[in-house]
């Protein structure tokens, strides 16, 4: 009685946990990715209050990147990259610029501002990167 009382509570158990790695797990960034030729990609999707979305991007040595958010007054923008000791604040400003980055991948972080309205909002946020003028390639 108690071996199958002890394996019902593991089932439950397991079946909870997988429910809650399901549901509750935070989702792998979006690369951006430019199309040939290209030096920018726009940023687009749809988010609720408080909610973010997350992407990953590659710069070399030297460059700049320059982040345009069309919808500043709804949304905030923030970079990180641990390695390199780059971690803005979030920023509603309508373009936030950093020069000189090492190379290496950068998390670009979209959230949507906590107001009362509208709750959910669509986002359009473009994302340059350009070499340092007089850089050799």
């Amino acid at each position: 009685m108690k071996k199958r009382v002890f394996s019902l509570l593991l089932l439950v158990l397991a079946c909870g946990a997988t429910s809650a790695v399901a549901q509750g797990g935070k989702a792998e960034p979006k690369r951006i990715q430019f199309a040939p030729g290209k030096s920018s990609a726009k940023l687009v999707g749809r988010l609720s209050n408080s909610q973010e979305m997350d992407y990953v991007f590659t710069a070399g040595k030297g460059q700049t990147v320059t982040i345009s958010n069309a919808t500043a007054k709804l949304f905030d923008i923030r970079v990180f990259n641990e390695a390199h000791h780059v971690e803005t604040e979030f920023d509603s400003s309508p373009t936030l610029t950093i020069e000189n980055l090492e190379a290496g991948e950068y998390l670009v972080f979209v959230r949507k501002r906590q107001i009362r309205t509208p709750r959910a909002a669509r986002f359009s946020v473009t994302l340059t990167i350009k070499d340092r003028p007089g850089t050799i390639k």
